[in-house]
């Protein structure tokens, strides 16, 4: 009975209550101590790290400048996306910060535009010869240097000629005979004549009955002097030159038109071309002859261009820049993107699609066949479908993100190169061509264009001169293919005018040089692939190097040590 009071009571109840209130208290606060510490763990976990879109091995805990090349850091985002394994998620900061920007895929008309490299010339047709009629001793020349200009019926020079005195004698005599003999003054005055004497010369020898001993040369052309062939005191035969002269009134333009190009060139194309001495101004003409034999050294064939010059401004060798458009397909759309958009790495070519339906910027790696590049861009022939979204700047940036992710990236693919056999003699003969190769690289990293053109035409007649023994079919085109690129790019640096046009054929032209490598295991020794993504306007390129450090070709002291060691061949 005692023990029922005590439950029944009043206070024992209570006592209960404040048991079980502390114990839902302990149980709430220690959720809520959970959760809270919960959150600041995952806080942890997704602190931000920097890094710079150019050198993606920097990694920061915080924002500022790379230490590297000075370019402001970017937020890098761990997260991987949900959609792909392998796309890589980008905040929308880093997007504004990488100054990423993208473009929906369409299609469109082509219209190739071909850069050609020339120089003025004259025409050859209005090359002409002053000739002496006769002969004797020069006594006097009034043109006196190559450049001067002369007109028909000027006085050149002056002559003594026993020749001319003996048929001025003749014309005398015949003149001072009886009226009947007018057959002998008629042969004798066209005897002077034959030798280029005038009606007016002649009139004054009638009147005067006197034979002259020095004779005036006039000039039966008019032209600029390009070649002097005599001096004052010269023995001439008749027929010998005195002057060569062109008329520079019309002038040719001959540009150089790689095996590449000459696909888009038809004879009556019009082209337009400019020349450094006159910046902004355009002159244009018509393409009149293309030569039908490639140049076995130069791998070029000329195109004539010619052009109207009576105002004068073209000089003969004057260096020119032309442009010529041609549509590639006529009534036939085709997919056209930025060249911005591609990233080339020598073997693939690769370009970024944003993901659809997607809450966040997602982008995944696509590799692309190229077609031609275009005056709007590259002709996709295989990859990307109209209506897609894909990275047109900031591409370097994208991948830069997916490289440190651990995804799929310009440097990071299953894709391998096939390790096709070739003899020991072709291995040694390619390897000696890299030598120079090398040493080419060197010459660009201290932008020597003369010593550039030398290895570049030793690179050119290696591989127009080597001896390519291989059976496999497969095999054989491969390498036909970039020996190919090999001789046109060097024909291009060598013949390039300046430093900044041979670092633009060294592009391709390393990366036919690293493919063959690849492909074939020739080499004993190790070379380096290095990439610089700021070379050719941040669309990047590659090089090779014995050395395991970045001294850049693309940019010299401008900036040295832009750049990284991406792989390597052994």
């Amino acid at each position: 009975m005692e023990f029922k009071k005590i439950l029944n009571s009043k206070y024992l109840k209570f006592g209960l209550i404040l048991i079980v209130g502390i114990l839902i208290g302990r149980f709430v606060f220690s959720t809520s101590s959970n959760n809270s510490q919960k959150e600041k763990n995952e806080n942890a976990k997704i602190k931000t790290i920097w890094t710079c879109s150019m050198h993606p091995q920097i990694r920061m805990d915080k924002p500022g400048l790379c230490p590297l090349c000075g370019m402001d850091l970017i937020p890098l985002n761990t997260n991987t996306s949900e959609i792909d394994s392998n796309a890589v998620a980008m905040t929308e900061e880093a997007i504004q910060l990488a100054n990423i920007s993208t473009l929906k895929v369409v299609k469109g008309y082509s219209i190739k535009e071909t850069e050609l490299y020339g120089k003025v010339t004259t025409d050859e047709r209005l090359v002409k010869t002053i000739p002496s009629y006769i002969s004797g001793r020069i006594e006097k020349l009034s043109i006196n240097f190559t450049g001067e200009q002369i007109y028909k019926g000027q006085i050149i020079g002056k002559i003594y000629s026993p020749e001319l005195i003996n048929a001025q004698t003749e014309f005398i005599e015949a003149l001072n005979m009886k009226p009947q003999q007018s057959i002998l003054v008629n042969a004798s005055r066209q005897k002077l004549k034959e030798l280029k004497i005038s009606d007016k010369q002649i009139s004054e020898i009638e009147n005067s009955k006197n034979a002259k001993t020095v004779f005036d040369i006039i000039a039966t052309e008019s032209g600029i002097v390009i070649n002097k062939k005599v001096n004052e005191g010269d023995y001439v035969q008749s027929g010998t030159p005195l002057y060569e002269i062109a008329d520079l009134s019309r002038v040719w333009v001959l540009f150089d038109a790689y095996e590449s190009d000459i696909q888009w060139i038809k004879k009556g194309n019009n082209i337009t071309f400019t020349v450094e001495s006159y910046p902004g101004k355009e002159f244009t003409g018509k393409i009149s002859f293309i030569d039908p034999v490639i140049n076995s050294i130069t791998r070029v064939a000329k195109v004539r261009v010619e052009v109207d010059n009576s105002d004068g401004l073209l000089k003969p060798e004057m260096f020119t820049k032309g442009k010529i458009k041609s549509e590639i397909s006529k009534n036939i759309e085709q997919i056209i993107v930025p060249q911005s958009a591609v990233m080339w790495t020598g073997i693939r070519s690769i370009v970024y699609v944003k993901m659809p339906n997607s809450t966040e910027p997602v982008f995944k790696m696509r590799e692309v066949i190229l077609g031609e590049l275009t005056q709007s861009g590259y002709i996709i022939v295989k990859g990307l479908s109209e209506s897609e979204e894909i990275v047109v700047n900031g591409t370097f940036s994208v991948d830069a993100a997916a490289q440190l992710a651990g995804k799929s990236s310009m440097m990071n693919s299953d894709e391998t190169l096939s390790n096709f056999k070739i003899g020991n003699n072709l291995k040694s003969e390619i390897l000696k061509i890299t030598e120079n190769y090398i040493h080419l690289k060197n010459s660009l990293i201290l932008a020597d264009n003369e010593s550039s053109k030398k290895f570049a035409e030793r690179i050119n007649l290696g591989f127009s001169n080597i001896k390519i023994d291989i059976s496999d079919k497969k095999s054989l085109e491969l390498l036909n293919n970039q020996k190919q690129i090999i001789i046109e790019e060097s024909a291009k640096i060598k013949n390039a005018k300046t430093i900044d046009l041979q670092r633009v054929s060294f592009k391709p032209l390393s990366q036919a040089f690293i493919k063959i490598l690849k492909s074939y295991n020739i080499s004993s020794q190790k070379f380096y692939i290095i990439f610089c993504p700021m070379a050719d306007n941040n669309k990047g390129g590659f090089w090779l190097s014995k050395e395991n450090k970045v001294k850049n070709p693309y940019y010299g002291s401008l900036m040295l040590e832009c750049g990284s060691v991406k792989d390597s061949i052994y």
